[in-house]
């Protein structure tokens, strides 16, 4: 019951944490982590090495953070995203998993109950779904503190970003840029270009709290507070993008109506019709779960 696709987790300053990865061997999940050649020994000593893949440090140079300050500060995560992007297509992968490294499990949220899975089942139903269609370009799961148990939702909310747990199509034209909120861009990018993306609120990420985990950004980008990367993405998406007071700190606020004409396109060669679906054995185990 594990995901086909392969699962990417980068990370940095959190060896001793690793919560994703300890969640990932939790549920018998197999998955590469990449971390920075300074801290690969540190890693190696906690994980097994044949996991750990070492960030080529000419994606740090090369990558386009999006404004004049070069190397003077950290260019975050998005150079291990495109290190990973491009080592997914390279292996022929037509989907990869890319997850943050503060991820402290996962749900199916069903009939207001959130239950924890017990293995990969839900991230092979989230593939089997956006296969179904030729133009989902990214799609992962909520997060855990969005989905109120006492209201109702739909399973899925297309048409919006997509963060910290991320299936995305190797073939799409795009590659991660910016120094932060990398994440909304590229799902911002996707959505002007008429792709579609999926949020699935059927099932669920625990994911610790921005800036509540040493390690990571927190430690490099966020330590000055979260205006400078709210800011960023103003720059980058005028259009739709301002800057608010939410969560009790300076941060962006995205207006995706525009995108919700952005419509699903069967694939022809899929046949979906009633109770039976091609979910299988799937469906069967998530009842169970």
């Amino acid at each position: 019951m594990n995901p086909a696709s392969p699962i990417y987790i980068i990370s940095k300053g959190r060896h001793e944490s690793r919560l994703t990865s300890r969640t990932l061997e939790r549920l018998g999940v197999p998955y590469l982590i990449v971390v920075e050649e300074q801290e690969r020994e540190k890693y190696a000593s906690v994980i097994d090495p044949k996991k750990i893949l070492v960030l080529d440090p000419q994606y740090q140079h090369d990558y386009d953070a999006f404004d004049d300050l070069g190397e003077t500060k950290s260019k975050g995560s998005g150079p291990a995203r495109n290190f990973v992007w491009d080592h997914a297509a390279s292996k022929g992968a037509a989907w990869y998993w890319i997850m943050d490294d503060n991820i402290n499990g996962f749900f199916r949220f069903n009939k207001n109950m959130k239950i924890p899975v017990g293995d990969g089942a839900i991230f092979l139903a989230m593939e089997d779904f956006v296969q179904r269609y030729t133009n989902v370009a990214m799609a992962g799961p909520n997060y855990f503190m969005f989905a109120s148990r006492k209201a109702k939702g739909p399973p899925f909310t297309p048409n919006t970003r997509v963060y910290s747990c991320n299936l995305i199509r190797t073939d799409s034209p795009y590659r991660w840029r910016g120094r932060y909120n990398e994440d909304t861009d590229l799902s911002i990018r996707m959505l002007k270009d008429k792709w579609v993306t999926i949020l699935f609120n059927a099932f669920l990420q625990f994911k610790m709290t921005t800036q509540t985990m040493k390690g990571g950004n927190t430690d490099t980008l966020y330590k000055d507070g979260t205006l400078e990367k709210s800011k960023m993405l103003v720059q980058m998406h005028p259009d739709v993008a301002k800057l608010a007071w939410r969560f009790g700190r300076p941060h962006h606020y995205v207006d995706y109506r525009s995108f919700k004409d952005n419509a699903l396109r069967r694939r022809t060669d899929v046949e979906i019709s009633g109770k039976v679906n091609n979910y299988g054995m799937v469906l069967k185990r998530l009842k169970g779960v």
